[in-house]
């Protein structure tokens, strides 16, 4: 059997190596050439990084419109636009732990780098048993749905509070478990020293790598969210997969330059709750009108519409207040 005959999770294997082949390339060129001599990322070059990361994910849609048609193609574009949009809000979260360890934003990029690898490997398995779920048990979608109507309530109810790092049971777990050092070691993740305790030279972890641990689990708590999100766009785990993947490469890039401007975004949160609380809605809707499906070019601009909004309104409402940010190098 050659090559393009092999199915896998319904797609030719070609194009799941076509795929990965095409991440691989994009995290070499990104470790190995852009960012091969350690330095800050600025605004400026975090926007462009970004720029480039989001023209890359939309060509990758286009490319998917001409080989899979238009349907799929509106269905990878959707799922993108809300996975980046969601990827917005672990964003806020990946600064707050930041600074909580103090990581310098010279060492930030190698944890966001290694994170980044993380999320490919934990978004494909929790793709891959919801994809499992939804083929083992259709009526899955709707409590998908159902969960995300309730989610979209509860980040509306608390789009105020902070994310409190120091209280997280998983770091709380990785102290008591493991030796911690008090300091950063540069960019190193665990170093080896004397032990006060055992009188002995042993490995210790460093903060900077508690700081890894974080937002992988801070990603798969938000991914409890996005993955029933795209679910309830498509069920195709090609398409479901490989939108996540591309909005989640974009947000590393894409971090230097909101953190700086978090302030500016206060009320995206609010049209992101709605937005969860519309993708949850829709499938319930679709049953009430006896559709199979909410049209993919109708949830994609009630999508842009919200997101357009939150953004809008947040920019609106505090404009003024950080005029200098875009002037940092």
């Amino acid at each position: 059997m050659e090559l393009f005959d092999i199915l896998w999770l319904g797609k030719p294997l070609w194009m799941w190596l076509a795929f990965l082949g095409f991440v691989a390339v994009l995290l070499v060129l990104d470790l190995g050439i852009l960012h091969r001599k350690q330095h800050e990322i600025g605004v400026r070059e975090s926007l462009a990084l970004s720029a480039m990361y989001i023209a890359l994910g939309l060509a990758f849609g286009g490319w998917i419109w001409w080989q899979m048609g238009q349907e799929a193609g509106l269905a990878y574009v959707t799922g993108f636009v809300i996975e980046k949009s969601l990827a917005m809000d672990n964003v806020f979260v990946i600064a707050m732990i930041f600074t909580y360890f103090a990581i310098p934003r010279l060492y930030q990029h190698r944890v966001l780098f290694w994170g980044v690898l993380g999320v490919i490997v934990l978004r494909g398995i929790m793709i891959g048993m919801g994809t499992a779920l939804v083929e083992q048990f259709g009526w899955i979608l709707y409590v998908f749905a159902a969960f995300l109507i309730a989610t979209g309530v509860k980040m509306w109810l608390s789009a105020d509070k902070t994310y409190d790092v120091g209280k997280s049971p998983v770091l709380g777990w990785m102290k008591r478990r493991f030796r911690v050092t008090e300091e950063l070691h540069k960019q190193r993740f665990w170093v080896r020293q004397y032990d006060d305790k055992t009188g002995r030279v042993a490995w210790f972890m460093t903060p900077l790598f508690l700081a890894l641990v974080m937002i992988e689990f801070v990603d798969v708590v938000f991914s409890i969210d996005s993955v029933p999100a795209i679910f309830a766009i498509t069920t195709d785990p090609f398409l479901v997969y490989t939108s996540n993947i591309f909005a989640i490469l974009g947000l590393r890039a894409l971090y230097f330059a909101l953190a700086a401007m978090v302030e500016r975004f206060h009320y995206l949160k609010y049209a992101l709750s709605v937005l969860l609380v519309f993708i949850g809605a829709k499938i319930f809707v679709a049953d009430a009108l006896g559709l199979a499906k909410i049209p993919p070019a109708a949830s994609l601009s009630v999508t842009f519409t919200i997101l357009a909004v939150g953004v809008g309104w947040s920019v609106w409402k505090t404009r003024g207040t950080v005029a200098a940010s875009l002037s940092k190098p």
